[in-house]
């Protein structure tokens, strides 16, 4: 059974630019650049027919090239951060995308996402850091110098059933046009 979800994928200059905020959390695991993307829709493990008409339906996303914004750095987990992530701009494009992407799958019987879309890239997952170790590094590391760019594609990712799931492999990729 794949283990599957549709992402944007980060360039490679641009992932370079996110992997300079690695490092300074003791107990941090941080993610290879190569692994960075935004997670438009989880979609979790399936079966092989499944796969293939979750393939099918997203050819039919029509939609522009999307403009990324990084918006700084934060972490996910309240006061018990579990991730150290790169927040992105939330677009009405970028919203629109991920929005399609759900009703899509919801059609073919998949079950709602239950959280709200937050678009962020996760740079780290983290296990026991406090919020005080997360605050120090992100005063320390400042704003955010990650360059904006244009989406051109989203893909269809397989993982592997872990924790972190990386390397992802690309599955299907979807022009945006």
């Amino acid at each position: 059974m794949p283990r599957l979800f549709t992402a944007i994928e980060i360039p490679p200059t641009v992932a370079d630019a996110l992997a300079s905020a690695r490092g300074g959390i003791f107990g941090a695991r941080w993610r290879e650049p190569g692994d960075y993307h935004i997670t438009l829709r989880f979609i979790g493990d399936v079966d092989t027919r499944m796969a293939r008409d979750i393939a099918d339906a997203l050819e039919m996303v029509r939609r522009p090239p999307v403009s990324i914004q990084f918006d700084g750095l934060s972490w996910f987990g309240g006061d018990k951060p579990r991730a150290v992530v790169a927040r992105i701009k939330p677009t009405h494009e970028l919203i629109d995308l991920q929005a399609e992407h759900e009703r899509r799958l919801r059609r073919l019987g998949l079950p709602p996402e239950t959280r709200n879309f937050t678009p962020h890239v996760t740079l780290a997952s983290l296990r026991s850091a406090s919020t005080l170790a997360i605050a120090d590094y992100l005063g320390a590391r400042g704003a955010l110098k990650a360059p904006p760019f244009e989406a051109p594609r989203f893909v269809l990712y397989s993982a592997r059933d872990s924790v972190g799931g990386g390397p992802y492999i690309v599955e299907v990729d979807y022009p945006l046009r």
